[in-house]
């Protein structure tokens, strides 16, 4: 099989590469070479590794729609751990240099501080690192993303973003929707306070970006609202001024969650609005309905264009996308991070 030479450019316009041949696929062959590029499932569920060919011709394996729409493919978007070359490429990666690896990402031990349910059928898990000589107890990491928890008595592991930022004493907030099949949601149903999970991390490129004061709006579907909560943490800390908006979706008033937690937060943040947005008539109450129309409304009759950060569901991210397209914000001004139930 012929190897091809293959060239990454990153959004912060510095150039990598690597060989590939056409028996291998793209991420695949980039970790041969010690070039770790943001991922996580490996087998085209997720879309985390999202990169577009700027020039050369490939071979891209089934990928679902809700992850790579049948336009964004005529445009030459990938993903990375499903497309074999079959000539030299040119890529361009979403996400600046800085979040490219050449070690292996970090591995640590940790404690769950704190397990308890926070809305029906979903949980807040507090996790405390160990002390390392390499690292020490710190946690550090950017908002907006996310650790791999392994599954005790597997080798599986499962991604779930943070709540919190950075801090001193190794605390790793996660509020995590359980699943009645899901292999963690299994794991947390006889879980305790002293139990040890490995944690692998920290992963992501959906994070921050500074555009000066641009006004920032986040929409976030059930616990897609979880690295939202981290960034606007961050901008309080921070005392950042960005007129923000937090879009909170859920199909139920049941299910919303921290709603107290956000209470807070806008006394920190004064220039913060909060729209909890359910879908379900009977249970609404005093609550926004369906969260792309209240975000395409809010488009609408807005005097500016936002930067949006979206959060949840492929069909939710799809939707607000589109949403934001109609209504003139700019490709490169939506951020996106996709759940799966996987």
């Amino acid at each position: 099989m012929a190897n091809h030479e293959i060239t990454a450019h990153t959004r912060d316009g510095q150039a990598l590469s690597f060989v590939c041949g056409e028996d291998e696929n793209l991420l695949g062959a980039a970790e041969r070479q010690n070039i770790f590029l943001p991922s996580q499932c490996r087998k085209g569920s997720c879309g985390a590794c999202v990169a577009k060919v700027r020039m050369g011709t490939y071979e891209i394996g089934a990928v679902h729609s809700e992850l790579l729409h049948p336009r964004e493919r005529a445009e030459g978007h990938v993903l990375l751990c499903r497309t074999t070359p079959h000539s030299s490429l040119a890529l361009d990666l979403p996400y600046d240099h800085a979040f490219v690896r050449r070690q292996r990402v970090p591995e640590r031990w940790a404690e769950i501080l704190s397990l308890k349910t926070v809305a029906p059928g979903t949980r807040h898990l507090l996790l405390a690192l160990d002390e390392d000589d390499l690292y020490g107890r710190a946690a550090d990491f950017e908002p907006g993303q996310y650790m791999e928890i392994g599954v005790p008595g597997t080798t599986d592991r499962r991604a779930y973003s943070l709540a919190n930022v950075t801090n001193w004493e190794g605390h790793l907030e996660f509020v995590i929707q359980q699943r009645p099949a899901g292999l963690f949601s299994r794991y947390l149903e006889s879980a305790k306070v002293g139990d040890r999970l490995s944690v692998k991390g920290p992963l992501g490129v959906f994070t921050l970006q500074e555009h000066g004061l641009h006004p920032r709006w986040f929409i976030g579907g059930g616990t897609g609202v979880v690295p939202l909560l981290s960034m606007l943490r961050r901008m309080a800390e921070w005392g950042e001024s960005h007129p923000a908006h937090l879009y909170f979706g859920a199909h139920d008033a049941k299910s919303l969650f921290f709603t107290s937690v956000l209470r807070e937060l806008q006394g920190e943040l004064p220039q913060l609005q909060v729209k909890y947005c359910v879908s379900n008539v009977e249970t609404r109450g005093e609550h926004q309905g369906n969260i792309l129309d209240t975000l395409a409304a809010d488009l609408k009759s807005a005097g500016t264009s936002p930067d949006l950060y979206l959060c949840g569901s492929p069909r939710l991210v799809q939707g607000a996308r589109a949403c934001a397209l109609t209504h003139g914000v700019a490709p490169e001004r939506i951020y996106a991070e996709r759940f799966t139930s996987a």
